[in-house]
């Protein structure tokens, strides 16, 4: 004859595996997410496609001059222009550099580096540790 298992244990360990299952989905979701937005062969701005064929690496800027990011060529000339403005170049022949347009590249910006704070943290590093006991061929 079978185990009676009471209902409520049986409810309780139901409960326990369906958020094992969706901790472990949270998981995934997250490394799919930082794995895709660090990637080294799409701009870091607008998530164009990077020509490596032209430079023959995608890490490296196709830019003139030196930028914390990986962008595309488009990126990178709004990047050198919004930097001159903050430097007190704040005039420019083009209609759209705006307060706004530096809003955005300010807070974007502040976003990445919190995204830096984040995968440096220690939380984060647990959570890699703990993805590659899960998938240790990932």
């Amino acid at each position: 004859m079978a185990t009676v298992i009471p209902i409520d244990t049986r409810r309780q360990m139901d409960k326990r595996e369906k958020m094992e299952i969706i901790r472990k989905r949270k998981v995934l979701a997250v490394r799919k997410i930082f794995k895709c937005a660090r990637c080294a062969f799409k701009c870091d701005k607008c998530g164009a496609q990077l020509d490596t064929g032209r430079q023959g690496n995608a890490r490296r800027n196709p830019a003139p001059g030196k930028t914390p990011y990986r962008f595309c060529q488009s990126c990178a000339d709004d990047y050198h222009d919004y930097i001159a403005w903050g430097n007190g170049n704040g005039h420019s022949d083009y209609y759209w550099h705006t307060a706004a347009w530096a809003d955005e590249w300010r807070l974007w910006i502040d976003h990445q580096k919190a995204v830096d704070r984040y995968l440096t943290s220690r939380e984060f590093g647990r959570l890699l540790n703990e993805i590659k006991q899960m998938h240790p061929d990932a």
